[in-house]
């Protein structure tokens, strides 16, 4: 089976390739909440791009998870909340920013304003539906598994890869990892494996980068993880779905840091014939604040549920959302969506 991996069409390569050439101060920025997609494409294009003789920023737009400041350059990323002002001057002097593995403006809160203002042309390159960021050139396939993915797709048909090193393999093939748990979802495609392959021949250590990401937390979250599992989770046997809800009180108690909840998730899906899994969890400063995380199996729409009720989307079997409500009530909306979607989880 022959494998064909390039993504863009002749015009967009062409315009791509003028953009980063014409460009002498590039910033790259993700998401708020980032999460090893966003960090690991980021750090991706940035090492492509000093191959190119670029110096780009990483900008991201507030704290990401301590698992994944182990990666190659991550110590050069500038973070938006505590270094605003050298931020809005980069946004201010930029000529390129490339918005990844977000779709709409509103993914980057308070990094939204010097993005919009900026005079830089702007790039978007994402994996998600309804991309809605005004730019000079949007390159948006939600089929794909994850941004990283068209990262390394892009680099590859721009004829970087060869010149790559482990410093771009490593950050691409973790956000593929983990925008897949692990390569267990939206990941049936052969090309991913046919890409895994190519990273593998830079000298990474997969293993070792699994480790790095999952077998990395504290002994608070592994306590934590009993504690949901005992204590907070609510299976809906009949309909095949599952809540739960993170207190304020309960991250206190278990120190949580951020990244301590990821993957948490996705446990509740290794009962029996469970087809949802639900996470509510209280913001821990801000009041009427509830972050939402959805895992699927199969065919069940989760991004269609969240987009539904709880003001998110995303991907079929991995979406989130926030609601601006008490915890109690983010359980009674939870409880709502399960029964509206009743008859396609039973």
């Amino acid at each position: 089976m022959d494998i064909d991996i390039n993504l863009l069409t002749e015009h967009q390569l062409a315009q791509l390739s003028q953009l980063i050439s014409d460009a002498n101060n590039i910033i790259i920025t993700c998401h708020t909440n980032a999460d090893g997609d966003a960090i690991g494409s980021s750090l991706g294009l940035a090492e492509y791009l000093r191959q190119q003789g670029k110096d780009p920023t990483v900008i991201v737009p507030d704290q990401y998870p301590d698992y994944l400041q182990w990666m190659p350059n991550s110590e050069k990323i500038v973070r938006y909340d505590k270094h605003r002002d050298q931020a809005d001057l980069l946004f201010k002097i930029a000529d390129l920013v490339f918005c990844l593995d977000y779709n709409v403006p509103g993914r980057v809160e308070d990094m939204q304003q010097p993005l919009l203002s900026t005079p830089a042309k702007r790039v978007l390159i994402d994996h998600h539906l309804g991309p809605d960021v005004p730019t000079a050139l949007t390159i948006s396939h939600p089929d794909m598994s994850s941004t990283s993915e068209l990262i390394f797709r892009i680099v590859w048909q721009l004829g970087g890869f060869e010149a790559m090193g482990r410093h771009f393999a490593i950050p691409i093939y973790c956000g593929m990892m983990t925008d897949t748990g692990g390569f267990t979802y939206n990941s049936n495609s052969p090309d991913i494996y046919f890409i895994i392959s190519q990273l593998l021949t830079k000298g990474i250590n997969k293993d070792r980068i699994y480790r790095n990401v999952y077998h990395n937390f504290s002994e608070n979250r592994l306590r934590l993880t009993g504690f949901v599992m005992l204590e907070r989770l609510v299976v809906d046997a009949q309909r095949h779905a599952s809540y739960y809800a993170l207190r304020r009180e309960d991250l206190r108690r278990f120190h949580f840091v951020k990244g301590d909840a990821e993957g948490l998730v996705n446990m509740p899906l290794q009962i029996k014939g469970l087809k949802l899994s639900i996470s509510l969890r209280e913001d821990t400063e801000r009041d009427n604040l509830v972050w939402v995380s959805l895992r699927s199996v199969d065919q069940f729409p989760c991004n269609k549920m969240a987009a539904d009720f709880f003001n998110g989307g995303g991907h079929q079997n991995a979406s989130g959302g926030r609601l601006f409500c008490s915890i109690d009530e983010a359980i009674k909306v939870a409880q709502q969506a399960i029964l509206r979607y009743e008859g396609l989880l039973k």
